[in-house]
């Protein structure tokens, strides 16, 4: 399946937002890049929702296919759509791992739940985009314990706020969802009502 594997920063400065977080190019450079990255573009109401859609699309590694899928199951759910899709997508396991702290970056986190390491409530899960609920328990396979990536991530738990909704057994890593999120713990930089917006016309 394609998916973009270019350059973050590449994105982030089209975007006018730091997608990764703590991002010296960005910061270095914070304007769109080209030729005419510094010349002023006229920001018509459809390029504002259509940039908040691709921020929350490349923050959590999203193809337009199944962004307009969570999109279509956040109109279902009762509630607000906006926070019910943002919800959803704090939902996917690879974004769980990531805020647990295990990985650095959510892409990393793909690529562990990619490789099969990890087991959700006992059992084998491969898929990134797999929605954990209440009361899941999320363990690193006993076979890949040892490996670099989670000795790494025991050596600097802490280092990073885990948020409310997740607990994180330390010794084990082992990860206890309480909660699905709600929209006060999600600390993306996404105005949600705008992509609403623009899937509404």
């Amino acid at each position: 399946m394609a998916r973009y594997t270019g350059p973050a920063t590449r994105i982030s400065r089209r975007l006018k937002v730091d997608l990764i977080g703590g991002d010296q190019a960005f910061e270095r450079r914070p304007y769109p890049p080209g030729q005419h990255g510094r010349g002023r573009i006229k920001e018509s109401e459809y390029l504002l929702q259509s940039q908040e859609k691709q921020k929350a699309r490349y923050t959590y590694g999203v193809l337009e296919r199944q962004f307009v899928r969570y999109y279509k199951e956040a109109v279902r759910r009762p509630g607000k759509t906006g926070e019910n899709l943002l919800q959803i997508l704090e939902s996917r396991l690879d974004n769980v791992i990531y805020r647990a702290g295990i990985a650095r970056t959510r892409r990393q986190a793909r690529q562990l739940v990619s490789h099969g390491h990890f087991l959700v409530n006992g059992v084998k899960v491969n898929v990134p985009s797999y929605q954990v609920t209440k009361w899941d328990i999320i363990d690193v396979r006993p076979k890949s314990f040892a490996m670099l990536p989670f000795v790494a991530a025991k050596e600097s738990f802490g280092e990073r706020p885990v948020p409310a909704w997740l607990q994180v057994v330390p010794s084990n890593l082992r990860v206890l969802v309480h909660q699905l999120p709600e929209r006060a713990q999600i600390d993306v930089p996404v105005q949600e009502q705008l992509i609403v917006e623009l899937y509404s016309k």
